[in-house]
């Protein structure tokens, strides 16, 4: 499964109406359109995956006969995602407008198609490309919700603070493997769980993303945050005084409990530290 597939799998989890189909379709006629820009250039430079990613960039973020005079951009009304599916690809295809969640993933999804070799990062609550140049085999920093201008470990390290054992341990700013990219992707099903009281089932999730990606910290985040959710539907609002737990539920909570910091342990462990929300 490439990586729009995967992308439009995951869409179709929290929102079944959508038309992935119908994406998928649109999806294939953007590639097409991004090589007729690349046709207009010398054929040895249209072959370059530098050129290739210029082509791109052009098509999404300028506007012009390629895009009908309207560029990609970024949603500031709401930087972060959180209006109702405001995170889905379908969605950002229709408005041109997007978060930090839609517009990495739709430049991921092109870029892949179009040879390039291309990745998720990430930064605390952000998420970015990361680009190999074949010809030089640098890989560079693309910022989508600015353009996919080439952007510095050092700008995200004072944008959205983040340890250097976090990023010594791969949770931020590291070139994820397709796997962990992937594991990045499927993110939104653990929020959607979370939201709709599936408890069980977010830690289930939770436990295949972190196999995936042992450092996503995000995900062990919200394991924990699932374990809190089910430890306070399950005791604390039925038995409002520890002493009103039935004997045979003590163990369960105290379960419960444990789960919860460990699993914020291990991100701690990882140097997750909790991330002070930035548009930018």
């Amino acid at each position: 499964m490439d990586f729009g597939r995967a992308k439009l799998a995951v869409d179709k989890f929290v929102d079944p109406s959508i038309d992935d189909v119908g994406a998928l379709a649109e999806i294939e006629r953007m590639v097409g359109t991004v090589q007729k820009i690349l046709a207009t250039l010398p054929p040895d430079a249209a072959s370059t995956s530098m050129e290739k990613m210029k082509a791109l960039r052009t098509f999404l973020y300028e506007g012009g006969w390629w895009n009908n005079g309207r560029p990609f951009e970024y949603d500031l009304s709401d930087p972060y995602g959180q209006k109702p599916g405001s995170q889905l690809l379908t969605n950002y295809l229709a408005t041109r407008k997007g978060n930090c969640v839609s517009m990495p993933a739709l430049f991921l999804t092109l870029g892949q198609r179009l040879g390039l070799n291309v990745t998720l990062s990430t930064a605390p609550l952000h998420v970015f490309v990361k680009f190999t140049d074949d010809a030089t085999d640098k890989t560079w920093n693309l910022e989508t919700t600015s353009g996919a201008g080439f952007t510095r470990d050092v700008w995200y390290r004072e944008k959205l603070p983040m340890t250097d054992e976090a990023i010594a341990n791969g949770v931020y700013l590291k070139t994820l493997s397709r796997r962990e990219a992937l594991s990045v992707l499927a993110t939104p099903v653990l929020d959607h769980l979370l939201e709709t009281g599936r408890y069980e089932d977010a830690i289930a999730v939770a436990d295949v993303l972190v196999d995936a990606y042992p450092a996503n910290a995000y995900t062990l985040v919200k394991k924990g945050t699932a374990y809190y959710r089910l430890l306070d539907a399950e005791i604390i609002q039925k038995y409002p005084k520890q002493s009103d737990i039935p004997a045979e539920k003590v163990a369960y909570a105290n379960g419960l409990y444990q789960a919860n910091k460990q699993a914020f342990a291990k991100a701690e462990a990882l140097g997750w530290r909790e991330p002070r929300p930035s548009p930018n």
